[in-house]
């Protein structure tokens, strides 16, 4: 029998962009408006206001990506956002309506780094484009990659990467590492960690799931972005990101793919504990 909520579940955006304009926000905003009908949104700049949810007030969340150096804050923020992951983390341990976490690129980077799972450093060169990214033993049995290829393709922004896991703090906090950068020909470079199961609620992508081929289609043809590409990359690699835009098995299927699987996992969740306690 289909579960039905008797009102909207209730859902936090948690703004980590800072008031810099970006293309994640309005993604977001249209991933989650395809759940209008179940899901309600509030939005919070973490950042520009230090504003954040009390948790008893929502049942999922959303971090997003956003720019600078994950290590820094002002010890303002910063302190607030990890205190908010740890009251959340406590609540999934003692409550049985379980709240559900997303963490993007920046986001999920602060969360690796609070837990301990490994270490955050600046990579070489700035990633960016349209990336092939493997699912791991783990990943392939994961609900966030169901409906995904093997391996699937997702578009990539980062200066800083997350490296170097310490499997043992993994294990202490039953986390499991879902999916890795694809394996560099040069041995010196170190493979990224792309996305971590912190538990079966709170999940963590590097990449950028929301990332919508269109809006990013329009961004790479800026003639200041194309030049830019095109100097560090190469015409060919810029024509390639530019097929991989237009493939629907690529950026269209995760896009349509990875975060609706996030909101109706977590929405199924919900309403089992709302049935279940009803009576």
């Amino acid at each position: 029998m289909q579960m039905e909520p008797k009102e909207k579940i209730k859902l936090a955006v948690l703004d980590m962009y800072d008031a810099e304009p970006n293309q994640g926000m309005r993604c977001i905003f249209d991933i989650v408006g395809r759940f209008q009908d179940e899901i309600s949104f509030t939005v919070f700049d973490v950042r520009g206001k230090n504003e954040l949810p009390a948790i008893g007030d929502f049942d999922i969340y959303i971090s997003t990506g956003g720019p600078g150096n994950p290590l820094e804050g002002n010890g303002e923020w910063d302190t607030a956002y990890y205190r908010f992951i740890d009251t959340l983390w406590n609540w999934n341990k003692e409550n049985a309506n379980k709240k559900h976490l997303l963490l993007i690129c920046h986001s999920f980077q602060m969360a690796c780094k609070h837990f301990g799972l490994a270490e955050i450093t600046k990579r070489k060169s700035t990633s960016f484009g349209v990336m092939r990214i493997p699912k791991t033993i783990d990943g392939l049995e994961d609900p966030l990659f169901e409906g995904l290829p093997q391996p699937f393709y997702a578009v990539d922004s980062r200066d800083y990467q997350v490296v170097q896991p310490r499997l043992n703090k993994f294990k202490q906090k039953g986390a499991s590492i879902i999916a890795l950068e694809k394996i560099r020909s040069h041995l010196e470079y170190e493979r990224a960690i792309m996305a971590v199961r912190f538990s079966k609620e709170v999940v963590g992508t590097q990449f950028h799931p929301e990332a919508d081929p269109i809006s990013f289609m329009n961004h790479l043809k800026k003639p200041e972005v194309k030049e830019k590409i095109i100097q560090l990359k190469g015409k060919a690699r810029y024509r390639t990101m530019l097929e991989y835009l237009m493939d629907e098995d690529k950026i269209y299927k995760t896009n349509e793919t990875l975060i609706p699987n996030f909101l109706r996992n977590a929405l199924d969740d919900v309403l089992r504990y709302q049935q279940a306690f009803s009576h």
